[in-house]
C-alpha cells in the first residue's frame, strides 16, 4: 500500500459502446498501428494455467485523470466520457489517449457475466499487469489493492457480483514512475517522464490483458513446473477451495502429452505438496530442438492445460573452464539485449503477430538467446519463446535507475524491491526458455554501502529456483557474488579476458565469462524511420558509436563478432549480449528500425559470423567431459 503522495480466442461479451475510441497518430507507427481494432489480444493470457470457461475483457473501456484520495470510492454515479483501449498504456497512441504523466486515472467498465456461470462455482476477475499500483472495484466495493507493475494478479469477485442488473468494474490507478524517486523509488525499468538517451516514455495503467474465467469452488490456483533432461517432473498443484487454501487430502491427477497426443507419463498425488515423476525417455528441449509436452491436470471437477519442456540448466568445468551447460552439454548462447519497447504500444505490442516478428528475426540469424532487459513480457511472449527455442536471461525491473543521481533505496524500498524479485520468479520459473535470473543491472538501484543485497538476493533466488543460473549484478559493482562474471563494455567485447572496463572487475575464472552487453553500434536513418526527429538530430551521437552508412555499420559489426569469437577461442568467453534487437526513441542501434520496417544487418554475413562462434566455442570445448555442479 501507499502512503500520501506529496507533490485460444475468447467470446466477446456484451458489447461497451465504442464511440469516440481512435487511434491516435503516434511519433512513429509500425505495420500492425492501424490493424488492431477494438478486440485486441483475444488469446488466452495464461498458456501454463489455461481452462475453457473464460472472457476476454479487453477492448473499449472508459477513462478519465483522476487526483490522489479518489481511489478511496469508486465513481459509480459518474458518466465517464473518454474511451481508451486495453491493454494499452495511456501514453501510447494505441491507447486512443495519449496522455502524458498521468499519476492517478480511473478506468471503469460494464461486466457482463455469462448466466452458466452462476451455478457452477465462482468467478475469477484476472489482471495480466496494471502500472503500477491498482484498486479494484466491484459494483462500487473496494474488492483488492495490488502493487507492482509486472505482475499478474487474480480477486474473486463472486461475491461482489449482482446476478440481475449492469455489473460495474472500476480500476483506480496510482503511477509515480520516477516523478519524485526519493519518495517512490519503485522498479521501474527504464521508464521515464523525462525521456532521453537510453531511458525512454514511461507506461501507465492496464497495458497486459484482463480477463475472468469460471472455477469450481475447489480449483487449481496454480502450478509450479520443472522437467529435467532425465525425464523427471517436479510439480506443485496449488489448490485454493472458496478463497483458502486446504491442508491435505486434495488429490491431483497429472497428464503428460506428446505432440502426437499420446500419453507418456501420468501421476497422482497430493495438491499443494511438491511431487515428482518420471517420463521415460523424453525428447529434450533446446534451442536446436525446442520439443513441448502438453499437461493436463485435474483437480475434482477442475481441468486445466499447461506444458513443459525437458531440459536442465546447469555449470560445470569443461576442459579446465567454468561453462554454462544446457543438458550437461556446453553451449555458447548468443542474442541481443531485448528492450521490449514499441513506438504505437511503449510497453505494449500491438498484436501477437508484431511481437513474434522481432523472435523470429533473431532467430533467422542464428541467434539462440535474448536478453529481457529490465522488464517483464505477457506470458505469450515466454511462450513463444520456449515454442521457437529462444533461451531467455530475465531481468528483473530495477528501481530508479539513475544512478548517477545518487537515488538509493531506503529500506522499506529496498524491502518491497526484494517481494517484487520473489514474485518474478515464482511467476515465471516454470517457462522452459528461462535459463538466467538478473538481479541488478550496472549497480541501477544497487545499494554499494557493503551490505551486498545482492548476495542475499542470489540466496534467496536459489531457494525459489535452484533449476537455473544466477546473473547478480551485470558490469558494475561486482563483488564475486552469482554464477556469472558479466563484463559490460562498448563497443568491443572483452568477454573472460585480462581487460576489462572502468566499471567493471577482472575476469573472475571461479565464475562463468559472459559478456552480458557490447556493440551497440548504430547508424543513422531517414527521418520517416525516427521516433523523435529533432530529439535524434541533436542527441544521435549518444550512441555509442556511430556509422555512416549500412555498409560501415556491417564492416564493424564483423570486426566485433569476430573479436568476440577470438575471445572465445583464446580465453573464457561462455556466451555474449549484443545491444541491441531494435532502435529505441533516441537509439539508432538496433538491428532493426524503430518502426520494424529496416534491417540493417547483411543477413549472409550475420549468419556466418554468428555460427562462427559457435563453431569456435564447440572447437573450444573440444570433446571435454563437463563435471557437473550447480551451487
Amino acid at each position: 500500500m501507499r502512503a500520501p503522495f506529496v507533490a485460444g480466442f475468447a467470446t466477446a461479451l456484451l458489447a461497451v459502446p465504442t464511440f469516440g475510441y481512435e487511434v491516435q497518430t503516434p511519433p512513429l507507427d509500425t505495420d500492425w498501428t492501424y490493424t488492431v481494432g477494438e478486440n485486441p489480444w483475444p488469446e488466452h493470457p495464461r498458456p501454463l494455467l489455461q481452462r475453457d470457461s473464460w472472457q476476454s475483457l479487453n477492448g473499449i473501456w472508459k477513462y478519465r485523470p483522476a487526483s490522489d484520495g479518489e481511489g478511496k470510492i469508486a465513481p459509480v454515479n459518474e458518466t465517464l466520457t473518454q474511451d481508451v483501449l486495453v491493454p494499452s498504456c495511456l501514453e501510447s497512441a494505441l491507447s486512443g489517449v495519449q496522455a502524458l504523466n498521468v499519476t492517478y486515472s480511473w478506468w471503469t467498465r460494464d461486466l457482463d457475466v455469462p448466466h452458466e456461470w452462476w451455478n457452477n462455482g465462482r468467478v475469477l476477475l484476472n489482471f495480466e499487469a496494471v502500472d503500477y499500483e491498482a484498486t479494484v472495484f466491484v459494483n462500487g466495493q473496494n474488492v483488492g489493492t495490488h502493487t507492482g507493475g509486472y505482475w499478474h494478479f487474480t480477486y474473486d469477485v463472486t461475491d461482489f457480483l449482482k446476478r440481475n442488473g449492469t455489473n460495474k468494474l472500476a480500476v483506480f490507478v496510482f503511477d509515480p514512475t520516477d516523478i519524485d524517486p526519493a519518495t517512490w523509488n519503485i522498479p521501474v525499468g527504464k521508464q521515464t517522464r523525462n525521456p532521453g538517451h537510453i531511458f525512454y516514455r514511461s507506461c501507465t495503467g492496464i497495458w497486459q490483458t484482463v480477463w475472468m474465467e469460471n472455477v469450481p469452488n475447489t480449483y487449481i490456483s496454480g502450478l509450479d513446473i520443472a522437467a529435467g533432461m532425465d525425464g523427471q517432473v517436479d510439480i506443485t498443484v496449488n489448490v485454493t477451495t472458496a478463497g483458502t487454501y486446504p491442508e491435505g487430502g486434495t488429490s491431483a491427477s497429472i497428464s503428460v502429452i506428446d505432440a502426437d497426443g499420446n500419453e507418456v507419463g501420468s501421476y497422482e498425488g497430493a495438491a499443494n505438496q511438491a511431487l515428482s515423476f518420471t517420463v521415460d525417455s523424453p525428447d529434450l528441449w533446446s534451442p536446436d530442438s525446442p520439443t513441448l509436452y502438453n499437461l493436463t491436470i485435474t483437480v475434482g471437477d477442475d481441468e486445466v492445460s499447461s506444458y513443459t519442456g525437458f531440459r536442465t540448466i546447469s555449470k560445470g568445468e569443461v576442459n579446465g573452464i567454468l561453462r554454462p551447460l544446457l543438458n550437461g552439454e556446453f553451449f555458447f548462447h548468443f542474442g541481443t539485449l531485448d528492450q521490449g519497447f514499441w513506438p504505437d504500444g511503449i510497453y505494449t505490442p500491438p498484436n501477437r503477430e508484431a511481437m513474434v516478428y522481432d523472435l523470429h528475426y533473431l532467430k533467422s540469424l542464428g541467434m539462440n538467446m535474448l536478453r529481457k532487459h529490465i522488464k517483464v513480457e505477457p506470458a505469450l511472449f515466454y511462450r513463444a519463446c520456449d515454442e521457437l527455442g529462444i533461451l531467455l536471461i530475465q531481468d528483473m525491473p530495477c528501481l530508479y535507475p539513475k544512478d548517477s543521481d545518487n537515488v538509493f533505496p531506503n529500506a522499506a524500498q529496498q524491502a518491497e524491491f526484494e517481494r517484487q524479485f520473489d514474485i518474478l520468479i515464482n511467476q515465471h520459473k516454470s517457462y522452459p526458455s528461462i535459463y538466467t535470473w538478473v538481479i541488478y543491472n550496472e549497480g541501477w538501484g544497487q545499494i554499494n554501502d557493503g551490505s551486498l543485497p545482492e548476495a542475499r538476493l542470489t540466496a534467496r533466488a536459489k531457494e525459489l529456483d535452484p533449476t537455473r543460473l544466477i546473473d547478480a549484478t551485470t558490469g558494475w559493482w561486482d563483488h564475486g557474488v552469482g554464477d556469472f562474471s558479466d563484463n559490460h563494455h562498448y563497443a568491443n567485447p572483452q568477454c573472460g579476458t585480462p581487460f576489462y572496463s572502468i566499471r567493471s572487475s577482472p575476469y573472475d575464472p571461479s565464475r562463468i565469462a559472459l559478456q552480458g552487453e557490447f556493440g551497440g553500434i548504430g547508424q543513422n536513418l531517414s527521418i520517416e524511420h525516427l521516433w523523435n526527429v529533432e530529439f535524434a538530430i541533436n542527441h544521435i551521437n549518444e550512441t555509442y558509436e556511430l556509422d555512416a552508412d549500412l555498409d560501415a555499420y556491417n564492416y564493424r559489426a564483423h570486426l566485433l563478432l569476430d573479436e568476440l569469437r577470438q575471445q572465445t577461442e583464446y580465453y573464457a568467453c561462455s556466451g555474449a549480449v549484443w545491444t541491441q534487437t531494435t532502435d529505441v526513441e533516441g537509439e539508432v542501434n538496433g538491428l532493426l528500425s524503430y518502426d520494424r520496417r529496416i534491417e540493417r544487418p547483411y543477413s549472409d554475413q550475420w549468419k556466418a559470423d554468428i555460427q562462427a562462434l559457435y563453431d569456435t566455442a564447440k572447437a573450444k570445448a573440444g570433446g571435454g567431459n563437463a563435471t557437473i555442479e550447480m551451487s
